[in-house]
């Protein structure tokens, strides 16, 4: 018997994904949770042979709940709407068994999760193509500079935090600019964030 815990932050879509799944011969949904909290909790607890983790819920999102839970038996699989290539990017680095997207026939999802159990791995061809077209463009230092961007902070509160003069960062600022192919700070936030390689601070 394959025991999976669901986690989702859509009830209807958490109770009909759950239902689904209990049909299927040899699987059982012994958790579910509507946040990446809840879910890190319950599979620690509960021990279950798969998780399926959405990315965008409350508390903490999928991605750090995969983190969280990379050196635990259990297998994650990432089930979300969202094609991006930076979220991908960071599933893959997380260590998770699959990768699919919810418009995905829901029989294709009960085909990954044996596989999967069966010591596969599974992502969606689409997330493959994205993830050798579109890899983030930014150095490390770049990236540490539009992150602390994005999460609201000025020049000077950047060189601070970085150790770097105002004058350096707004040299990175430049390069970032160039580098998105947008013309402002608020296009690079937008883009950077579309793209799926922004990380909320915790």
């Amino acid at each position: 018997m394959i025991r999976i815990v669901i986690a989702e932050d859509q009830r209807m879509l958490l109770g009909a994904l759950g239902a689904l799944l209990d049909l299927e011969d040899g699987m059982e949904v012994v958790g579910q949770a509507q946040n990446g909290e809840e879910a890190c909790e319950l599979v620690k607890k509960l021990k279950p042979d798969v998780c399926i983790m959405d990315i965008e819920m409350p508390v903490k999102d999928g991605l750090d709940a995969a983190e969280e839970l990379y050196e635990e038996p259990c297998k994650v699989i990432i089930l979300t709407t969202f094609a991006r290539p930076g979220y991908f990017d960071r599933a893959r680095r997380a260590g998770v068994s699959g990768y699919l997207l919810k418009d995905s026939p829901s029989e294709e999802l009960a085909t990954a999760i044996r596989k999967i159990t069966n010591g596969q791995r599974i992502f969606d061809p689409e997330l493959v193509d994205l993830a050798f077209t579109q890899q983030n463009p930014l150095t490390e230092r770049e990236r540490e500079v539009i992150q602390l961007m994005a999460d609201g902070k000025n020049t000077k509160e950047i060189s601070q935090e970085l150790f770097i003069t105002p004058g350096t960062v707004r040299n990175y600022v430049s390069v970032i600019l160039e580098k998105l192919e947008v013309s402002n700070r608020i296009e690079a936030i937008s883009r950077f964030k579309e793209k799926g390689w922004y990380k909320k601070s915790r």
